[in-house]
C-alpha cells in the first residue's frame, strides 16, 4: 500500500486536515509547516489519488475518444494529435473502440459519464437517436463531433476536413487524367462525410460529362475487396477508382491484383486520408490528404474551452482544407494533359 496522508501526518507531527491543506496550497497553513509537510511527501514517496481527489472536487482531468474502427489507420493519426493536446494541457485521453456498434457506442457513452469524464471526442458512424442526443446534451459534459458536418447534428461542436471539397479534387483529378467511367467506392448513404465525398466526387465527374459510378458497401479494406470484385466482373469499361478512404483504396487494390490487372496500368487508384501507410504501399497511394493530427488536437482544443468555461455554451465548429497528394497508383491516359501541363 502507498504512503498516506495519515502517514505523512505521523512523520510531521500534524493532523491530516493540515497535510492535506499544505499538499493543496490551501490558505491558513504556515509557511514553514507547508515546507515541512512537503519535505516528507518527497520524502515518503507520496502519490496522490487522483480518484479520491476527483471525488471531492467534481474534476477528473480525463477527456475520453470514442472511435469507430481502431484498425483503420485514419484513427491513429487523429488520437496521436488528441492525446498529445491532452497531455500537454494536463489531462488524460481513454479511447473506446466501437466497432461500428451503436448498441456498443451507447455503452460505453454510459459508462463514460459515469466516470465523471470532463469531455468526449466521438468519430463513429453509428447515428445518435434523439433521446441519446437529448442524454447527452443534458449531461453538461461536453462534446466534440469528429467528421460529421454540424447540419446533421444540432447542438455539438464540431472538427472535420472539407470532405465535399477533397472528393471533388479527386474526381476532377481523374477527369483530367482522362477518365471518363470512374468509379467510386463507399459507405452507407447515411454516412455524412463519406456521402460529402461522393457529392463532391459526382459533381466534378458528371460536370465533365463522364460517368460515376458509385459502389455502396462496408466502408473498410473487406467491403472494398468485395465491391471491387463487384465492379470488375460488371464492368470492363471502367479506368479509375475513387475510394472513400485509403484503407478501402488498400483493399480494392488486393481485388484489383487478385484479378490479374496491374494498379495504374489497368487501373488507376485514388484513396482518401493520406495515412501514412500510402506513401509505403506499391505503387504508392495517390489520395486526399486531410489533416488528421491537426484535427484531434483542435477537437481536445475545443473540450478544454468548454470544460473550464462553463459559461461557453455556444457550439464550436472548425473545418480544415484537404489538398491532393498525387503518387505512383494513379495515371494520366495517352493524349490527355494533367492540370500541370504534363503529357502521358
Amino acid at each position: 500500500m502507498g504512503t498516506t496522508l495519515k502517514d505523512i501526518a505521523r512523520e510531521c507531527g500534524v493532523d491530516v486536515a493540515t497535510v492535506s491543506r499544505a499538499l493543496n496550497e490551501v490558505y491558513g497553513v504556515r509557511r514553514e509547516t507547508r515546507q515541512k509537510v512537503l519535505a516528507a511527501a518527497a520524502r515518503l514517496n507520496y502519490r496522490p489519488n487522483r480518484l479520491a481527489k476527483g471525488l471531492a472536487t467534481g474534476r477528473s482531468h480525463t477527456l475520453a475518444m470514442v472511435i469507430s474502427d481502431i484498425r483503420n489507420p485514419f484513427f491513429a493519426e487523429l488520437a496521436r494529435g488528441a492525446e498529445d493536446a491532452a497531455y500537454q494541457a494536463g489531462y488524460e485521453l481513454v479511447l473506446c473502440n466501437s466497432d461500428l456498434s451503436p448498441s456498443k457506442q451507447v455503452r460505453y457513452i454510459h459508462t463514460l459519464l459515469e466516470k465523471r469524464v470532463e469531455g468526449i471526442l466521438m468519430n463513429t458512424v453509428a447515428g445518435l437517436s434523439p433521446a441519446e442526443q437529448e442524454e447527452l446534451s443534458g449531461s453538461g459534459v461536453p462534446i466534440v463531433l469528429l467528421n460529421r458536418p454540424p447540419a446533421s447534428i444540432r447542438g455539438f461542436s464540431t472538427v472535420l476536413a472539407d470532405n465535399y471539397e477533397g472528393g471533388h479534387l479527386a474526381g476532377n483529378y481523374l477527369v483530367e487524367c482522362g477518365h471518363r467511367v470512374i468509379g467510386h467506392l463507399t459507405g452507407p448513404r447515411e454516412h455524412g462525410n463519406l456521402a460529402e465525398r461522393a457529392k463532391g466526387f459526382q459533381k466534378a465527374v458528371e460536370g465533365a460529362r463522364a460517368t460515376a459510378l458509385i459502389v455502396r458497401g462496408h466502408h473498410s479494406g473487406e467491403g472494398a475487396y468485395e465491391m471491387m470484385k463487384k465492379l470488375l466482373s460488371q464492368r470492363k469499361d471502367v479506368t479509375a477508382i475513387f475510394a472513400a478512404n485509403d484503407a478501402m483504396a488498400f483493399g480494392a487494390m488486393r481485388a484489383v491484383f487478385d484479378a490479374g490487372l496491374r494498379v495504374p496500368e489497368d487501373l488507376s487508384m485514388v484513396g482518401f486520408d493520406n495515412v501514412e501507410l500510402a506513401g509505403i504501399v506499391r505503387p504508392p497511394l495517390t489520395t486526399v490528404h486531410q489533416p488528421k493530427y491537426e484535427m484531434g488536437r483542435a477537437a481536445v482544443e475545443i473540450l478544454l474551452r468548454r470544460a473550464t468555461r462553463p459559461d461557453h455554451s455556444t457550439p464550436e465548429h472548425r473545418l480544415l482544407e484537404v489538398k491532393l497528394v498525387v503518387r505512383e497508383s494513379s495515371r494520366i491516359l495517352k493524349g490527355r494533359r494533367n492540370q500541370q501541363g504534363l503529357s502521358s
